[in-house]
This record gives structure tokens, C-alpha cells and sequence, in this order.
């Protein structure tokens, strides 16, 4: 039976910026990672902060108000409509130097959350890299056991021009330092020892950290299967319903051929291109520029 300890070299890092910190921690919450994160520092800190942001009635928001209660921190939250997301875009994308459709979404609440967070605290904590290292994406129960360490390896190798791109340009843009614990040198060697047999155990992704979360969270987080960024925010689909009155069919068809190659994928890409070629102009080499896995044609 293994011995759910992995995440002591956490503890150390959260150890190391405390004093910095002056015993206050601040969590950037979405996702189970940035759950794992509060609960594990909670009895280390004397107040805890936890920013959350979504449209109304979307599941994260709801979920950071019961982590809030059970972890007795201070909650703050921004509750946007389409509108809201709409009138930062092309901040966003500006920022972000990207139009990759699912990094510009989740970027657009993640943007508003940390100008929140700006507002109370010089930095954040993030659960950036929890997904990668243990296993926390739907998709990876279909890939057989035996590569599964190999795809584990590739995704976490896209974090610094995608996910890790988001968290770095979205906190800077408002001054705010933003840091990644579970990518932390000693956390990242401990996670990629662990076989990957303890990450998906029955069916069941991220399964380790789930073992590690039990009893310090309510059993209707741990469980709670993985949401995208944006879903859990509630802000997908009304963006892609968006483009899709914006942009006609044959303009699509017109534009989706990039200089360099690259073929958009939908008319909600296209949207950002746009706004990205506005402020960057056109590029012939892309190479520099990550894209979502998946988000390219194979």
C-alpha cells in the first residue's frame, strides 16, 4: 500500500515563501490542484485567502464558496457575464500573445481573478501542474498503462508556452506574482517518481490525490470529475456561440488558412486571430507560439 506522503516537499515549499508571506496565504482557486493547496496549507497559516471567478450560477464559483466554509477563509470572487469577458478581450489577448481558442478562454477568467487578487495581495499560489504530474485529465484513461508516464511527460513539457503562459501574463498584467507549487524542482522530481499505476487506480483520475485530499476536503469536491477551465467557469459555450453570430461561414472558410500553415479550427479561433493580428500583425513563422494538445490537425 503507498504511503500518501508526496505531498510533504509541498509543505516545504509553502515553508520556504511563508515568511515572505507573513503567515497569510493567498490561493488563486480553481481546480482540485488549488483545493489540495488550501487544504494542505490551511493549519499552516493564520488566513487564508481564496480568489474564484465565473459567470452566475457556475460550478467553480459554488464549489470555492464550500471550500471556503469547511477551510474558514477569506473568500472573494468575481462574478462576470459575457460582456465582461467580451470587453477584455483584446487586453487578453494582448497579454497573452496568443489566439489558441481554449488557452484565450480560460485566460479570460483567470484575468479577472487576478486583478482581484491584486486588489488584496501581492501574490498567489496556483495549482498549475497538478493535471500533468498526476494524471487529472479525462482523456489519459484511454491511453494504456504502459504509456502512460510518456504522455504525462509530454503535456507537462507544454505547460511554459500554454497553461503556464496563462497563469504568468494573466498575474502580470496586474502586478501580481503568481507560485506554481506543484511544479516546484522538489515537488516535480517526488511526483514523476511515483508510478503511474497510484495517478489512474480504477478508473479513477488523479487518484492519488484525491488519497491525499481525504478527509481534509468534503467528499463532494474529491469526487467531483475534472472540468475544464473554462467549463467550470461557465464560459465556453457562450463564447463559441459568440463567434458563431460574428463570423460568417464563408468568411471562416476565407480565413482559416494561416500564413504559416496552421489551419484555425473554428470560428471562436478566428475571433482571437483577429484581434492578435491587430496588435501583432501577421506572422510566417509560428513556431514560438504553443497550442492546446489537440488543437492542431494531426
Amino acid at each position: 500500500m503507498l504511503e500518501i506522503n508526496w505531498y510533504l516537499p509541498i509543505l516545504v515549499f509553502f515553508a520556504r515563501v511563508l515568511d515572505v508571506t507573513l503567515g497569510t496565504l493567498r490561493i488563486i482557486f480553481i481546480g482540485k490542484g488549488k483545493r489540495l493547496l488550501a487544504a494542505l496549507a490551511r493549519p499552516h497559516v493564520r488566513c487564508l485567502h481564496i480568489f474564484s471567478g465565473g459567470l452566475p450560477g457556475a460550478p467553480d464559483l459554488k464549489h470555492a464558496r464550500l471550500v471556503a466554509r469547511q477551510l474558514q477563509s477569506e473568500h472573494h470572487e468575481v462574478t462576470v457575464r459575457l460582456k465582461d469577458c467580451l470587453a477584455i478581450l483584446s487586453d487578453v489577448i494582448y497579454h497573452l500573445e496568443s489566439f489558441d481558442a481554449l488557452l484565450v478562454r480560460s485566460s479570460l477568467i483567470n484575468y479577472l481573478v487576478a486583478k482581484l487578487a491584486s486588489q488584496y495581495v501581492p501574490a498567489v499560489f496556483s495549482g498549475e501542474g497538478a493535471d500533468e504530474l498526476f494524471a487529472g485529465y479525462e482523456y489519459l484513461k484511454s491511453i494504456p498503462p504502459g504509456l502512460l508516464f510518456t504522455e504525462l511527460i509530454e503535456i507537462t513539457n507544454r505547460l511554459h508556452n500554454t497553461a503556464l503562459q496563462r497563469v504568468d501574463r494573466c498575474a502580470s498584467a496586474h502586478g501580481l506574482i503568481v507560485h506554481v507549487s506543484f511544479l516546484d524542482p522538489d515537488v516535480l522530481d517526488y511526483a514523476l517518481r511515483i508510478p503511474a499505476r497510484f495517478k489512474i487506480m480504477d478508473g479513477v483520475e488523479k487518484w492519488i490525490l484525491r488519497q491525499a485530499g481525504a478527509g481534509k476536503l468534503p467528499d463532494s469536491i474529491l469526487n467531483r470529475p475534472k472540468a475544464k477551465f473554462w467549463d467550470g467557469a461557465g464560459v465556453g459555450e457562450l463564447l463559441a456561440q459568440n463567434a458563431e453570430i460574428r463570423i460568417s461561414t464563408a468568411d471562416f472558410e476565407r480565413e482559416k488558412q494561416l500564413p504559416n500553415g496552421w489551419t484555425l479550427n473554428s470560428k471562436e479561433e478566428l475571433m482571437y486571430y483577429r484581434i492578435f493580428r491587430e496588435h501583432f500583425g501577421e506572422f510566417k513563422n509560428l513556431s514560438w507560439m504553443g497550442r492546446t494538445k489537440g488543437a492542431l490537425p494531426a
